[in-house]
């Protein structure tokens, strides 16, 4: 399945994604469960299909896509995660994964505008797998780790680099509102399949700026999930972004700063294209 959060008509829902429409399973069990992470939480996924055949079909192009998950408990960030990227930004290699939080409330849905704040110029782009939580746990073996894995979401985890070099924290750079794009949808692990030979592209403007497949990730998933719930209780509808290739416009010459205009997009294979233009902080 494909499951997304949205809004139409001023009410917020979430479905399954078929094609060009949306069922809208929301408004079918609106009682029972408020949101996706409601249902994450119920470990009610396998209640959908039946739900979805009795729910209205919705054209997607009268929707306003929400992040898949609008309102998860953590967001957990893994930074350095392909060997490209670790070499063009200089860091040492290091024997666990680097993490960093960003905030829910600087997420924004698939066709909605990035944000370039007043105070910085150095917008950057980061392509990106999200792992979405579907079943909670702490200390977890890697061997159960994709027990706990209800999808799959593209991910852009805009960063402005100036605010990112203050110190040597991530967090200001990391969360500012408007910079973390989270969609169209999130795929169940069926649609998938084995991921390690899938294909991660970012484009800018058309322009191919990252390309990398899954088998080059440093720390692979289970690892991720692993390490995250050793120092942290993992939630349903918690977010693991699991950190960008190499090609980052930070480190292009000249540097490859997104300006208003500007369309970005996350493809993944199997999985989809999450796109958004950028504007300007009015």
């Amino acid at each position: 399945m494909k499951l997304a959060s949205f809004t139409i008509d001023g009410r917020q829902s979430w479905g399954v994604v078929s094609g060009e429409a949306i069922a809208d399973v929301g408004a079918v069990l609106h009682d029972r469960f408020a949101d996706l992470k409601a249902v994450l939480a119920a470990d009610a996924l396998a209640a959908i299909p039946a739900a979805a055949a009795k729910a209205d079909s919705i054209p997607l192009a009268r929707i306003t896509w929400l992040p898949v998950v609008p309102n998860p408990d953590k967001i957990l960030c893994i930074g350095l995660n392909y060997e490209m990227h670790r070499q063009e930004t200089g860091r040492s290699e290091v024997e666990n994964p680097t993490v960093f939080a960003r905030y829910a409330n600087t997420q924004i849905g698939h066709l909605a505008d990035i944000i370039r704040p007043k105070v910085s110029t150095d917008l950057d782009y980061e392509g990106e797998l999200a792992v979405i939580i579907g079943k909670a746990g702490r200390y977890i073996e890697n061997a159960d780790a994709r027990d706990h894995i209800a999808g799959y979401a593209c991910y852009n985890d805009g960063s402005l680099r100036d605010f990112q070099r203050h110190t040597h924290q991530f967090t200001p750079g990391k969360n500012f509102p408007g910079t973390g794009a989270f969609g169209p949808w999130m795929a169940t692990p069926d649609e998938l399949g084995d991921l390690s030979g899938l294909r991660l592209q970012t484009r800018v403007n058309g322009q191919v700026v990252q390309d990398a497949r899954f088998s080059q990730m440093i720390f692979d998933i289970p690892t991720q999930i692993a390490y995250c719930s050793r120092f942290t209780r993992l939630e349903p509808g918690d977010v693991i972004a699991t950190g960008t290739p190499g090609g980052v416009g930070a480190k292009r010459n000249p540097p490859l700063w997104l300006k208003p205009g500007d369309l970005v997009e996350v493809e993944i294979d199997r999985l989809g294209t999450l796109s958004n233009g950028v504007r300007d902080e009015i």
